[in-house]
């Protein structure tokens, strides 16, 4: 689980660096066997949603397990097994709204809390 924040935290970061808006984390550990936490958040334009995914984690050595969407520029999913990212367009996040989906998890209001 402590590897799982750290991805989290780094993620949160990455994201927030790159102008990401409306980050959340959401710790789905205790209802879901996906992964410990989800990480939302969106761009405003589809090169923006493009440049969020480039993230730290890879470079941090955390693997990749999965890319979807890359180069659609409306929702791209990454999936680092213990974190996955969701980074959507305003039109796609509102459409998909994952976080009433995952609202029995317990969204992390302070990162520093990781």
């Amino acid at each position: 689980m402590e590897q799982a924040k750290n991805m989290a935290r780094l993620a949160y970061e990455a994201l927030s660096e790159k102008k990401g808006e409306d980050i959340r984390v959401i710790n789905i550990s205790e209802i879901s066997t996906l992964a410990d936490y989800f990480i939302i958040a969106n761009g405003t334009n589809e090169s923006q949603v493009n440049a969020l995914v480039e993230n730290k984690l890879e470079k941090a050595g955390y693997t990749l397990k999965q890319r979807e969407g890359y180069g659609l520029g409306n929702w791209v999913l990454l999936d680092f097994g213990d974190i996955i990212v969701h980074v959507f367009d305003k039109d796609n996040r509102l459409f998909y709204d994952l976080e009433r989906i995952w609202r029995d998890g317990r969204v992390v209001e302070n990162i520093d809390e990781l």
